[in-house]
């Protein structure tokens, strides 16, 4: 399983002690320090769509209208912490965010 996001968001540590924590082994991607390529950020865009942008985070809310407006592969290459997290990517699974309905999909009590 690899996990993305970034080192320093709570969410995502959450996210990966919980599925350790269930006999989960979880390779982490910090999306900052190792930067996804234009592939990877299409994938993303093709698996959740819009979803795949924060728009609640401080990140979204700093950015100007022209950027807001950008195609979201350019946009989490200019500012990765723009993407929501954590994406999970487990055999065939793609999952994002840690929600109960996330959770429960890979067995970790909610």
């Amino acid at each position: 399983m690899t996990l993305y996001g970034l080192a320093h968001c709570s969410t995502c540590q959450k996210a990966q002690a919980g599925l350790e924590a269930h006999g989960w082994s979880v390779s982490f991607r910090d999306v900052q320090k190792q930067p996804l390529t234009d592939d990877e950020r299409a994938a993303l865009v093709a698996d959740f769509g819009d979803k795949i942008v924060n728009r609640a985070s401080l990140t979204w809310r700093a950015m100007s209208e022209d950027e807001r407006a950008a195609d979201p592969v350019a946009m989490m290459a200019a500012r990765p912490s723009v993407m929501k997290r954590p994406v999970i990517v487990a055999g065939d699974q793609r999952l994002l965010g840690w929600t109960a309905n996330v959770k429960r999909a890979l067995g970790v009590p909610a």
